[in-house]
């Protein structure tokens, strides 16, 4: 029988938007398959922002990146603000016991964030860290456990896939170019080196005698890092795949559609873990894993700041409609936003604008427009579209009362980066 307070255990890659096959993406991923198949799929999950620290801190906070302060990467200089509360460190106030595997990127020190044990592997990749995963869950005793797991995969540089690569399925958003599906080769099979980690994990579980009691869940930080993907604000940026398995309703395959937020997890499992959270802009998903209904409009917000270079862009999304809202004139595509791959090294911007859609040619509007139902590659803005006029201004509104009601220091003019951190000028041609 399931303990009253489950052991949770956290998976999290970089990088991976929804890039496995239990999302229809031409990728084998078996045991990702088996845990949605087992477990829960939320189908329609979104990040807080489309790079890793401000996501990742989002997941641990509850808050959007302006909420939380972590608004660029850590490894850059930028830090969460003090005093904002953090899962791990909630978790162990309440008697769980906090572990920390593999990769977290949210603060200089895990301590810091409330990991009371680090587990160190020989890399960061998920072939060095399970294992010690493996190990653990043999031992575990008998206390209420939190653990993170946090793989490299599925980042930039990928393994070099053996090919062949004539086959390989390219997603809509990219041309349909030889290298770019080499380099896709490369990425699935970086997902499949996480799968089969996962796999292990899963096998652990059962055969610790854990899988009962042990919320496990699977998700990541926001899209493939491919231009027009991981730091922008399309869709490919911000999806996110969100598979949980375990007790409380966490089973039999449900598939749920719902719009929901990486944020929404912190709730979550301090619901799970019985404790009240603090204040947070997340919502439980445990209703909605009960069949119930959370009330209110569907819509997710989301946002970015700095990765590389600062560009200040905010959205709101609903079922139909995505508004972009971008505070900085800016080129349709930042290329200093993207690690390094094949586009980047091997191909000039002129190269890539050839190859792209007539959209990426183009000075970036300071508001967009898309109707999902008929573009959702994003590619036709009809924001000046007389026809749409109404859903603009509405979005427009509701954008900017979300910015209010958050405290976004955008409203007052540009966001400084804070001390010491290092900033790329946005034009600049930097993965």
């Amino acid at each position: 029988m399931a303990a009253s307070r489950p052991n949770i255990l956290l998976i999290i890659t970089h990088d991976t938007g929804r890039h496995l096959g239990c999302y229809g993406r031409p990728v084998d991923t078996p045991n990702f398959d088996r845990l949605a198949r087992e477990g829960v799929q939320f189908e329609e999950a979104y990040c807080t922002a489309p790079q890793c620290s401000p996501s990742r801190a989002s997941l641990i906070t509850g808050l959007t990146p302006h909420q939380h302060g972590l608004v660029g990467l850590v490894n850059r200089g930028f830090q969460l603000s003090q005093g904002i509360p953090r899962l791990p460190a909630l978790l162990a106030a309440t008697g769980y016991t906090t572990h920390l595997f593999g990769i977290q990127h949210e603060a200089r020190l895990a301590e810091q964030l409330g990991y009371q044990f680090v587990h160190e592997a020989d890399s960061r990749s998920c072939r060095e860290v399970t294992p010690l995963v493996v190990d653990f869950l043999r031992s575990a005793g008998q206390a209420p456990f939190f653990a993170s797991v946090g793989f490299f995969e599925t980042h930039r540089k990928y393994p070099e896939s053996p090919g062949p690569w004539d086959e390989v399925e390219v997603p809509e958003f990219l041309p349909n170019a030889p290298e770019i599906r080499r380099d896709v080769a490369d990425l699935n099979l970086s997902v499949g080196f996480v799968d089969e980690a996962v796999g292990v994990i899963l096998d652990a579980l059962d055969q610790s005698g854990l899988a009962d009691q042990t919320l496990l869940i699977y998700t990541t930080d926001h899209g493939i890092a491919f231009p027009g993907a991981k730091g922008t604000l399309f869709d490919p940026g911000i999806q996110i795949a969100l598979l949980a398995r375990g007790p409380g309703g966490f089973r039999g395959g449900k598939r749920i559609a719902t719009l929901v937020r990486n944020l929404d997890l912190f709730p979550t499992l301090l619901e799970v873990a019985g404790t009240i959270p603090p204040t947070n802009e997340g919502r439980s998903l445990i209703p909605l894993v009960h069949g119930e209904s959370t009330g209110g409009p569907e819509r997710i917000f989301s946002e970015l700041n700095y990765h590389v270079a600062y560009d200040p862009v905010r959205c709101v999304r609903t079922r139909r409609y995505k508004y972009i809202r971008s505070f900085e004139p800016r080129s349709w595509w930042v290329p200093s936003n993207v690690d390094g791959g094949p586009r980047m090294q091997g191909y000039t911007k002129a190269w890539y604008r050839a190859n792209q859609p007539d959209v990426f040619t183009r000075p970036r509007p300071a508001e967009l427009l898309f109707d999902l139902t008929t573009d959702p590659l994003e590619r036709h803005d009809v924001a000046n579209d007389p026809a749409y006029r109404d859903t603009l201004n509405e979005l427009r509104r509701e954008l900017l009362d979300w910015q209010v009601a958050t405290n976004d220091p955008l409203l007052s003019g540009v966001v400084p980066p804070q001390p010491g951190v290092q900033v790329a000028p946005p034009d600049q041609w930097d993965p």
